[in-house]
């Protein structure tokens, strides 16, 4: 029975001892000038809705707040390295997705209503990406690094209703289609034996006004609309 027991820890011990010294995959792969690859991901598009000033309020709106929904993107990656754990990123990507405005007007004396206005978008996002890489992890995490990301965002949203015409029983909430943002995020990427699979959590906040301001219920309290989004992205270079 000791001699059994003996036999599983030495079995055990060594095999500890095996994992602990995985071979590292691609040992050269950060010593390349550049990289190149595709991205697939799941985002999730708000606004952040500034109000006029209460003393402005239509009398009739009791209720305005903006609802998200989610979305997904794919992009392709060109990631340049300028010193050992710093690359500059360029990912031009593709977002899908929608946001809402929810309102609750007064249309009679006695009688509320809920409306929703949804803006459908189709963004061709122009990310200026800088990531500041960890060295990998030691012995049986070898294959792993994390980092962080930070930078700048030119969107352009191929799917804007600017010019669209309303109707009076139909109001379209316009945007701009141009938009700037700000970004940041961390993540891991992961050394598999013929590529490197990484892993992003973003988010990004516009420093614009995108509302194209008219004269109806919808948007005369709305002193600014600004964009928010995150999104989770699978890279494979």
């Amino acid at each position: 029975m000791n001699r059994l027991l003996l036999s599983l820890l030495m079995m055990t011990f060594i095999g500890s001892l095996k994992a602990q010294y995985l071979p590292k995959n691609l040992p050269t792969y950060d010593e390349k000038s550049w990289h190149f690859g595709f991205s697939l991901g799941i985002n999730v598009m708000n606004f952040n809705l500034h109000p006029v000033d209460q003393a402005s309020y239509d009398t009739t709106l009791r209720i305005m707040y903006p609802n998200n929904s989610l979305g997904f993107n794919i992009g392709i990656v060109a990631n340049k390295r300028l010193v050992k754990y710093l690359d500059l990123r360029f990912v031009p990507t593709l977002s899908f997705g929608e946001r809402s405005l929810e309102y609750y007007i007064v249309t009679s004396p006695n009688k509320e209503e809920h409306f929703v206005k949804t803006v459908e978008s189709t963004f061709l996002d122009l990310p200026l990406t800088l990531k500041y890489k960890s060295k990998r992890f030691d012995r049986n995490l070898n294959n792993i690094r994390t980092f962080v990301l930070g930078g700048v965002r030119y969107s352009y949203d191929l799917a804007s209703q600017k010019k669209k015409k309303g109707t009076s029983d139909d109001v379209v909430i316009k945007l701009n289609p141009h938009d700037f943002m700000v970004t940041g995020g961390v993540g891991f990427d992961f050394y598999m034996k013929y590529f490197k699979f990484g892993v992003e959590l973003q988010m990004a906040y516009g420093l614009v006004n995108v509302l194209d301001q008219e004269n109806t219920i919808y948007t005369t309290n709305i002193d600014k609309l600004s964009s928010k989004m995150a999104w989770i992205t699978f890279t494979f270079e």
